[in-house]
């Protein structure tokens, strides 16, 4: 058996499926699934192919092989605390898509576990669907494995299946590791889950069959393979570990988390669960930054929450103080670049966001760990089991304390919470938060019954004020007859020339009005084909019946449809800059800006966005006709329309062509021609995610709003260097010169200072037992200063001890120990104890450490305890 680290052996994997046996080498897909709204993340190998297992994409050999990164947070809990449990994961997988079938997908998984890992084939052992004879045949007459050694299991083992869809039988690979990991003498075969001694390394799926709703079988006509080796889990096996945080590559990462925290990995089973919960969750949460994940309270942005909060709990009970969570980041990345370039390309976004998060849940947790531990300390007192939900809940609304970590630590004390009051509060505050939302338009449409209301006609593409009746009106959630002046309400009317926000495109406001009333359109809104108009009524009564003036802010909806054109422009200037691979991922346009979001893997180059900004703004100079045509979703796809997002569109579709440049699908609102667009400017191009960028941008009046301001700012500046803006570069280089010359004087000069300074601590280093010791205080001194001080007066004293205090409106202590006295003198213990003397906390090393004080009037006090400590 070869013992191979992660790295060789993900290589080994990817070479023998992509080079020897012609599969399609897929790099990993992101975490965040593409087009896929029924995954949260990527949590399998096979997840981001469903669309090709399905038949809806097409592959050039229609073979592929990946190692696929992966994050599960179901058993989140467990991890740490056993030996296989992790967040993040690598799956090894070979796919078919109606090419091969059972035997190459069987024979080649044996002989890269036999040929290619040398694996001994008596240590094998598989198992089969008790109903696949054809699998049970390839293992044992063609491969040869012996008859005992292929176990038949049922249905919930060894069948892939969803409630309908493609499913089939599956085989799963185990490898003996040994009788001396057996638990007992019947430990002779797979299936003890406690068991050690037989590691399931490999699962092969044949997708052979599709489901109805019915349960009816139906064999596929191009049957597919799907198959999933966890990276982590071979590896354990090849390099004769016991558990997956012991495998080359978490070795650099553990090493840093002893190094932090003092501690060494497998002296205290309590201190190992932490380094295993910090080395597990740095891995995910720096795969799941560099994929564009953002901390939240939502969906995969709370997984990523949950993790850098228990990571840095778990910091916390190792004894480890303030901000550590980016240098074990660091490790994660130089461990895993090989393989994923791009951690090393985001590596500073990927600690910016980490540790902001970090940073934000510091300045609570400590309050919030001291409340709940007083609220702990209540229940034991009263011999209660549970927690309040309403006191759980402040502590999730006050100190950002998301409710899995508070159970976890009631669990440490055999306690729980009262999670239905909990889950109550919740409800209660979004419900708030959708009332606040909604409060200038009235309500949200949640509580309004569509049912029986009739359509609205829109008629607002070229007529912005035009007559209309109303219909229904809608008030403090439910049907009303009227609204009266300084209320709020909703308006149904036959017709409107208001558009509603739709397609990235805001809605319009405006007025409605006749001789009784005058009512200002904050917001619209659109289902079924039914317009809502968010009404703040400013004088009179509107009532059901009545005949209205419907008229949009003219200036306003032209501004936005300069945007929105020019967006369009945009769209095609990028893929004629940057190639026809660009996608549109998001957009937002308003009356002050356009928002456009696109797949592309790196920053556009200064000269790329300038390209795109002239090609844009030569086809506004060139007048160019915009059209808009309804025709039939063929005819459209004829004429080369780009359609975004064609599953929302019905048969018959709206094309916007603007001269022959730009064809597309949409139901916005457009100029008529480029040329009243008037001049397009890009803001910043920006990153959004991993492989998403953002341009914004500007048209019309805000362009030339922008210009001027800018020309402005010039002529600041200028007039600041005494200068005109011609030759403002010219000053400014000149200035730099300057610069530079006064930093040499500068740094001359303190070089002089600081030599003055040390011979002065030198004659205050004081000798007690045969320790050299220098105590002292300063006042704002930075640190890299005091370290400069350290450095140079150890050099003129054997078994030295230095400790510093440097005051602002707080303490910084550094301690420094000579190495020979480290064995009798802790730096760490001794800076933890005079800082908690003045409120504060730290450690380090044996030979350096520093901390943080807060009560400046017990720093005499503190600094004197330094001698008693000696």
């Amino acid at each position: 058996m070869k013992n191979l680290g992660m790295n060789e052996l993900r290589s080994k994997y990817l070479n023998f499926f992509g080079n020897k046996k012609g599969h399609t080498l897929l790099k990993s897909f992101p975490l965040i699934p593409i087009d896929d709204d029924s995954l949260l993340l990527i949590n399998a190998g096979m997840a981001p192919l469903k669309k090709y297992f399905t038949g809806e994409k097409k592959m050039k050999n229609n073979r592929a092989t990946s190692s696929q990164k992966c994050v599960r947070t179901a058993d989140i809990e467990r991890v740490g605390k056993t030996e296989r449990h992790g967040t993040f994961f690598e799956m090894l997988g070979n796919f078919s898509f109606g090419d091969y079938f059972k035997k190459e997908a069987i024979s080649w998984a044996y002989e890269f576990l036999t040929k290619e890992l040398e694996i001994s084939k008596d240590d094998l052992w598989v198992t089969v669907f008790k109903e696949d004879d054809e699998a049970y045949n390839i293992w044992h007459e063609h491969i040869g494995i012996a008859s005992e050694r292929i176990l038949r299991e049922g249905k919930e083992d060894n069948f892939w299946e969803l409630e309908v869809g493609p499913c089939g039988p599956c085989s799963e690979i185990f490898v003996d590791r040994g009788a001396d990991r057996a638990i007992d003498e019947n430990d002779n075969k797979p299936g003890n889950d406690n068991s050690d001694r037989f590691m399931e390394v490999w699962n092969l799926v044949f997708t052979q069959f599709n489901k109805d709703a019915q349960g009816n079988y139906t064999p596929l006509s191009h049957p597919n393979i799907d198959t999933g080796m966890g990276l982590e889990r071979i590896a354990m096996v090849l390099q004769n570990k016991d558990n997956i945080f012991e495998v080359d590559v978490m070795a650099a990462i553990i090493s840093e988390i002893e190094k932090l925290a003092n501690k060494k990995y497998k002296e205290n089973k309590k201190d190992d669960v932490s380094i295993r919960v910090i080395a597990d969750h740095s891995k995910a949460m720096t795969f799941l930054v560099c994929d564009g994940v953002i901390p939240s309270n939502e969906k995969r942005g709370y997984v990523l929450r949950r993790l850098i909060r228990r990571a840095y709990r778990h910091g916390k009970l190792l004894g480890i103080d303030g901000e550590f969570l980016t240098k074990i980041v660091d490790k994660v990345i130089d461990t895993y670049k090989v393989e994923y370039d791009e951690l090393e390309t985001n590596r500073d976004k990927i600690k910016d966001i980490i540790r902001d998060e970090e940073e934000r849940f510091q300045k609570t947790i400590d309050q919030g760990l001291e409340r709940l531990n007083s609220l702990i300390d209540t229940i034991e007192r009263v011999h209660g089991k549970l927690l309040d939900g309403k006191e759980a809940f402040k502590l999730y609304d006050t100190y950002g304390f998301p409710l899995d970590l508070t159970k976890e630590i009631l669990e440490e004390k055999d306690l729980d919470v009262d999670e239905k009051t909990f889950n109550d509060q919740m409800q209660i505050q979004k419900q708030t938060a959708r009332d606040a939302r909604k409060k200038d338009a009235g309500w949200s449409l949640d509580n309004i019954n569509t049912d029986g209301l009739a359509k609205t006609e829109f008629i607002g593409y070229d007529k912005l004020a035009i007559e209309a009746e109303i219909l229904d009106i809608f008030e403090e959630n439910s049907e009303a007859s009227s609204i009266s002046e300084g209320n709020n309400g909703i308006i149904i009317s036959d017709k409107t020339s208001f558009y509603a926000e739709a397609g990235g495109e805001v809605a319009d406001t405006g007025i409605i009005f006749n001789n009784s009333f005058r009512a200002k359109v904050i917001d619209v809104q659109k289902q079924k084909d039914i317009y809502f108009h968010y009404v703040e009524v400013l004088s009179g009564e509107i009532t059901k019946g009545q005949i209205a003036t419907f008229e949009v802010d003219r200036d306003r909806r032209f501004d936005i449809q300069r945007n929105h054109s020019a967006t369009h422009l945009l769209d095609q200037a990028l893929r004629d800059v940057l190639g026809e691979g660009i996608k549109q991922a998001g957009s937002l346009v308003d009356e002050y800006k356009l928002r456009f979001d696109f797949s592309y893997n790196k920053a556009m180059t200064k000269e790329e966005i300038k390209e795109v900004e002239d090609i844009v703004n030569r086809q506004i100079a060139k007048q160019e006709l915009v059209t808009k045509e309804i025709v039939d979703y063929k005819q459209s796809q004829q004429m080369g329309a780009i359609g975004l997002f064609e599953d929302k569109y019905k048969d018959k579709v709206r094309v916007v062509s603007m001269g022959d440049y730009s064809k597309e699908l949409c139901g916005g609102c457009h100029v008529n021609y480029t040329s009243d667009i008037l001049m397009f400017k890009i803001n910043q191009e920006t990153s959004v995610s991993a492989g998403v960028r953002r341009i914004e941008a500007v048209t019309g009046r805000k362009a030339y709003e922008l210009l001027t301001k800018s020309e402005n700012s010039l002529k600041v500046i200028a007039s600041k260097l005494n200068t005109n803006v011609s030759t403002i570069i010219n000053r400014i280089e000149s200035l730099e010169n300057e610069i530079e010359n006064y930093k040499k004087d500068i740094s001359r000069l303190k070089s002089n200072n600081s030599s003055d300074i040390v011979n002065e601590l030198k004659a205050d280093v004081k000798e007690i037992k045969g320790i050299n010791l220098l105590v002292k205080k300063f006042d704002n001194v930075p640190m890299d200063e005091l370290r400069d001080y350290e450095n140079r007066i150890k050099n003129s004293f054997d078994n030295l001890i230095i400790v510093f205090a440097s005051v602002s409106d707080k303490i910084v202590f550094t301690v420094s120990v000579d190495d020979n006295l480290t064995n009798k003198y802790n730096a760490g213990k001794i800076v933890r104890e005079i800082a908690q003397i003045t409120g504060g906390n730290g450690g380090g090393k044996k030979n350096f450490a520093q901390a943080g004080g807060k009560d400046i009037s017990k720093l005499d006090e503190a600094l004197k305890k330094v001698s008693e400590i000696i």
